[in-house]
């Protein structure tokens, strides 16, 4: 998300970093540009006047003008502008009130209403060691009930068994009565959507929660759908009010201009953002974080909470014991491969350093992808046990035997072995130089012939 907004932003102001002293009028022509960037990302008209019309004020003054860094004090504006545009501080899922608290799913058909209620229900259980119910309260479209069953399922949270012919409002009022009997600390309940807004639906949704009485309201939409997605907002808020917006497929949104117009025209936060199908792939919206990645100053932040989530600090701790003996073989590059797989798209954890925007272009040609890592893990499981504790034995038979059992070709385990040699002869240069030695040297110690390669 934001990838074309950003990728103009970072253009912008890396020229008015490049001047020593900016004019008034150097920092009108930058936010006339800036202008044109958030309209091009389908941000609302009035959101970027608004925008624009803050970072002026604050932006063409003697302070800012004079300053030593001009450019960057301008950058800094427009970080805190963005960031109060997407709702200034992060709204966290609210559970603070007696169980079972109760949180109705709404949204229009499509927007991936029912995955997130799966999602959701996950979070709760793994996160927050919350017992969960989930309930399907769509009777109109056909298998929505059991979709919901099996994503329960495999969220490893329980579903309300489905009674035929029951309407919306008995379906609800038997999953609060069934949390309450079997002391459920969180109900989800998903209600039944449309293809368009229409009263029908809103009648439906308006008097589920005026029966159950949620804590929680949480509006579903499609980032895709851009401005859509903001009358969407506004309209479901009106009738409903709505306590937060969760926004779905925002991988495969480039623009993100939803994002930043939803919190000023609804007034509702951005509670949670889904970017992929699996059931994991969703996380906390933090205004500051977003704006830090639209100014192209990445998200160190979001990638270490990944981490931390994903990896195993107890395989960690034996891996980097044994590279201090000088010890790393396949078996522990296969175990890294498939750590790194489980923190997502390698492309989406680059985005969140800062500066990777401005080699967007080399990074797209690299073909960086998970799926090569799924591949190069494969490899590394179709050979025993000795032949990854020792590659110097995998010679041509083996590589073709290998190359069959894991539907590669024996360039590709070719490729992989060569990769391996170079991380192992790095690993034994890190070692021989200790601490102090790479403070000295730096990449050129653990790379020599670094100075003579052609840049990245």
């Amino acid at each position: 998300m934001f990838e074309a907004l950003g990728n103009r932003l970072t253009g912008i102001f890396d020229r008015l970093r490049r001047r020593g002293a900016l004019s008034e009028a150097d920092v009108s022509e930058a936010l006339r540009e800036v202008r044109v960037a958030l309209l091009e990302a389908d941000v609302a008209l009035p959101v970027v006047k608004d925008l624009i019309a803050k970072v002026r004020e604050r932006a063409v003054g003697a302070e800012v003008i004079r300053s030593v860094q001009p450019g960057q004090q301008v950058v800094k504006i427009v970080h805190d502008a963005l960031t109060e545009a997407l709702g200034g501080t992060t709204t966290r899922l609210d559970l603070n009130a007696p169980a079972p608290v109760a949180i109705l799913m709404v949204g229009l058909q499509g927007s991936g209403k029912t995955t997130t209620t799966a999602k959701i229900a996950l979070r709760l259980r793994t996160r927050e060691r919350k017992k969960v119910l989930v309930a399907s309260l769509d009777t109109r479209r056909p298998a929505a009930q059991q979709q919901l069953a099996v994503l329960a399922e495999q969220a490893g949270v329980a579903s309300l068994p489905v009674v035929p012919g029951e309407d919306p409002l008995a379906i609800a009022a038997r999953a609060m009565d069934v949390a309450r009997r079997e002391l459920y600390d969180v109900v989800l309940l998903d209600t039944a959507g449309r293809l368009a807004i229409d009263e029908e639906l809103m009648a439906e949704v308006a008097a589920v929660k005026a029966a159950t009485k949620p804590h929680q309201t949480l509006l579903v939409v499609d980032a895709m759908t851009g401005q859509d997605a903001v009358n969407t907002a506004r309209a479901f808020h009106q009738r409903l009010t709505v306590s937060g917006i969760v926004m779905t497929r925002v991988d495969g949104d480039a623009r993100g201009g939803a994002a930043l117009s939803m919190r000023a025209v609804t007034g509702a936060p951005i509670v949670l953002l889904g970017a992929g199908e699996k059931l994991d792939a969703l996380e906390e919206f933090h205004p500051d974080r977003i704006a830090n990645r639209i100014l192209g100053m990445g998200d160190i932040v979001s990638l270490v909470e990944r981490a931390a989530e994903t990896i195993d600090r107890e395989e960690a701790e034996k891996l980097a014991a044994k590279l201090q003996k000088g010890g790393f073989d396949l078996e522990d590059y296969r175990k890294q491969l498939l750590q790194i797989g489980r923190m997502g798209s390698l492309q989406g954890m680059l985005g969140m350093l800062p500066g990777v925007g401005r080699i967007k272009q080399q990074l797209a040609e690299a073909n960086l992808d998970t799926a090569i890592l799924k591949r190069q893990a494969a490899i590394i499981s179709s050979m025993t046990m000795a032949e990854r504790r020792n590659p110097d034995i995998i010679k041509a038979s083996r590589k073709r035997r290998i190359a069959a059992g894991s539907g590669t070709t024996v360039q590709e385990v070719n490729r992989l072995l060569k990769q391996f040699d170079e991380i192992s002869a790095m690993m034994k240069r890190m070692n021989k130089l200790g601490q102090k030695g790479l403070m000295r040297g730096g990449l050129s110690a653990l790379l020599p012939g670094l100075s003579n390669r052609r840049p990245f």
